[in-house]
């Protein structure tokens, strides 16, 4: 033995031995003194600190036999524990100060938004940790924080647990603090964390075996943690148990994929060595939300009880040949429950860890590859989650920025809060109504600020006027048709001593009279539609301007209506005298003359008129009956365009400005009895609520901002 340490191959084999326990992650280490183990928590992230990495590990001598590697002489491995505990000060300084100034804001940043509650209005950047019952995935986050977390039979983890861990410099002493809803305690020692974290499970889920959806946040700063936050997931049930409801499993499933289906999670999947992955729910659901496995990583777990012979499967697993992951698969050994029954602490179990796959067979290879062990863990999570940070912060950044502009609309609807003094409410009060009126004013004129989809209101208005258009044409056709009957009925019954050519005055008017009479209701239904869509875009905007005053908003709706009744009154009046005057057969000469004369002519040349009407008029075809529907076209040609005008002029001026005049006269009207500002002020509960609401909502959204420009200067 003593010749084996002597020779120069051997010591060549130390001297790179010692090289390469002064590996990067290991110079940096944050070494827990008063426990005696590694940590290495520091990895320089080139996405984000932008720091060169160092050289990589130097590889084993090929000439080094399997056998010596294997059985390590005691010299050996006494050198190997020394030299990992040895810590280069001066690279430490450098690469933290990098650290603390780059990668640790990403996280901070992410961790202040969800504090600000951002996650209501849009979802975060986030590692979730998910496992089926008896995974091992407690025993993972408690070697990552340090702290014994809540243990037992069944569901435990009944909340999602967001785990803040923040490393504070040597020396300084251990820090925690528990949130849930709008409870925050302080906790003094690491030994308070259990217990803290079944009272807030029992305030937020209740007392019994419940999930809960609501977050409970769990922050440690210490010198012997990592800079990391993981948001923990209740574990996979399959069968209730106790008093938990039938369906907790439905429940958890649920809840799991809800967070974990998020875009912006990352998917940590803890997975036991000793059952078959293909058939863990964990990762069933983990693919069903990201199938590609772009965000998913895997860790293995209890890999001591692995049955012998089947070691090489697990090593394909960790080497991505089973089921591929795109971020890989780690593997760990945590505490198990007899270690905690013969209270082995967490950071004898990480030194354990560290020997137990040095020294084995099949692991050992890939604990070289840096896949194994918690610390490992540490900063392959901490990377993961700083690189996501980064990829996602424009789109984060954009997300925030339009649900503010768009909750910044949405909270004018809602103004602001009711001034308290008397002449302030006044002011208030009149500040409502010229709004108000202002918008009625812009709707009238066919000028008011559309959202969304919204037409405006003479939009509206105008295609009801076609509409009355398109009758009148129809009547027209009507009439020429009417035509022929009438002269029939006019010889049959009432032709006296005329000799035929002679047509008769009456039975144009009569023609006409009906055409005319005929065209009264319609235009009464063309009066009724606009006026309806008139008082529904006065309600509207009522409700828009008033919505958190119901007082104000029914005074308003009051008014609306009894200004609506007095206009369409008026406006019936007015079209029935239109009508009335109508029936007066009339019209100037030379206008008369020049419509006969076109009548006429396209008679003459249109041949397919000429066809049209030989064809209405073949049954007792005259000369009368041709020059009757000469004059009736005529005639109604001149007053269909007055009708075509008329009717929407009348119906523009009393329903549409008059109506808009009025009801802006009225509500000014509502500023004169001053003893009634108050009991129109009366707010709403709900609109309060609501506004309130979003104006929360406004403020963390504005605060989001701010940090994300505070993050982009550093």
């Amino acid at each position: 033995m003593d010749k084996i340490n002597s020779s120069p191959i051997n010591q060549q084999t130390m001297d790179k031995k010692k090289a390469a326990f002064k590996q990067p992650s290991e110079r940096t280490n944050n070494t827990l003194k008063k426990e005696g183990f590694v940590f290495s928590f520091v990895k320089p992230f080139p996405e984000a600190a932008k720091i060169p990495l160092p050289p990589e590990e130097p590889e084993e001598d090929p000439d080094l036999s399997e056998e010596l590697f294997e059985s390590k002489p005691n010299y050996d491995q006494d050198l190997e524990k020394e030299f990992s505990r040895e810590e280069d000060t001066d690279a430490e300084h450098t690469l933290c100060n990098k650290y603390e100034e780059k990668i640790r804001p990403c996280i901070d940043l992410v961790d202040s938004l969800r504090a600000l509650g951002i996650e209501k209005d849009l979802s975060l950047p986030a590692i979730a940790v998910i496992g089926d019952q008896s995974s091992g995935k407690s025993s993972v986050l408690e070697a990552l924080s340090g702290v014994a977390l809540p243990r037992g039979n069944g569901i435990v983890t009944r909340c999602p647990l967001e785990l803040k861990l923040k490393r504070l410099p040597e020396g300084q002493a251990w820090q925690g603090k528990i949130s849930y809803r709008n409870v925050t305690l302080d906790l003094q020692h690491a030994s308070e964390v259990d217990r803290a974290i079944r009272q807030a499970q029992d305030i937020v889920a209740g007392p019994r075996g419940a999930i809960s959806g609501h977050l409970i946040s769990l922050e440690i700063r210490s010198p012997d943690v990592p800079d990391l936050t993981l948001i923990d997931l209740p574990g996979i049930a399959r069968v209730a148990v106790g008093d938990q409801p039938k369906d907790i499993g439905d429940q958890i499933k649920s809840l799991l994929k809800r967070i974990i289906g998020c875009k912006e999670t990352i998917n940590l999947v803890v997975v036991p060595c000793n059952v078959d992955i293909a058939t863990t729910e964990a990762l069933k659901m983990a693919q069903e939300v990201d199938p590609t496995g772009q965000r998913t990583i895997g860790i293995l777990t209890k890999p001591d009880l692995v049955d012998r012979g089947t070691e090489e499967a697990i090593v394909k697993i960790l080497r991505n040949r089973v089921i591929p992951l795109k971020k890989g698969y780690m593997i760990v050994k945590c505490r198990g429950q007899q270690d905690i029954h013969d209270k082995l602490t967490l950071a004898a179990a990480i030194q354990q860890e560290r020997i137990f796959f040095e020294n084995h067979k099949h692991f050992r290879a890939i604990m070289e590859e840096g896949k194994a062990t918690i610390p490992r863990v540490a900063e392959k999570l901490t990377d993961e989650l700083v690189k996501h940070i980064i990829k996602t912060l424009p789109a984060l950044e954009s997300q925030i920025r339009d649900t503010f502009h768009k909750t910044s609309q949405e909270l004018q609807k809602y103004n602001r809060g009711t001034p308290q003094t008397e002449s302030e409410r006044l002011f208030f009060l009149t500040d409502l109504i010229k709004l108000f009126n202002q918008d009625i004013s812009q709707s009238t004129r066919g000028e008011e600020q559309l959202f969304g989809d919204e037409v405006r209101l003479f939009t509206k208005v105008r295609k009801e006027f076609c509409s009355w258009g398109v009758i009148l044409l129809e009547s027209d056709a009507r009439a020429k048709k009417a035509v022929p009957g009438k002269v029939c009925k006019y010889e049959d019954q009432y032709r006296g001593r005329e000799i035929p050519g002679f047509s008769n005055y009456r039975t144009f008017e009569d023609i006409i009279k009906e055409q005319i009479r005929e065209l009264e209701e319609p235009a009464i239904e063309i009066l009724n539609n606009v006026i309806k869509l008139v008082e529904e875009k006065f309600i509207e905007l009522a409700n828009r301007n008033f919505a958190n005053f119901h007082n104000l908003n029914r005074a308003a709706k009051m008014k609306i209506e009894d200004i609506r009744e007095k206009q369409a009154v008026e406006a019936e009046r007015l079209i029935r005298t239109q009508f009335k005057m109508e029936r007066i057969v009339y019209c100037q000469d030379d206008l008369y003359t020049h419509d006969l004369n076109t009548v006429k002519a396209q008679n003459v040349f249109n041949t397919s008129s000429e066809k049209d009407l030989k064809y209405l008029f073949a049954p007792k075809d005259s000369s009368l009956t041709v020059e009757m529907a000469s004059h009736t076209s005529a005639y109604f040609s001149e007053a269909r365009k007055r009708l075509t005008n008329q009717i929407p002029l009348i119906i523009l001026s009393s329903v549409l400005h008059d109506f808009g005049e009025n009801v802006q006269t009225s509500m000014l009207q509502l500023l004169q009895d001053k003893e009634k500002v108050n009991f129109l002020l009366d707010e709403d509960s709900e609109a309060a609520k609501t506004r309130n609401c979003l104006s929360q909502r406004v403020e963390r959204l504005t605060k989001a901002l701010q940090y994300l420009r505070e993050f982009s200067s550093l």
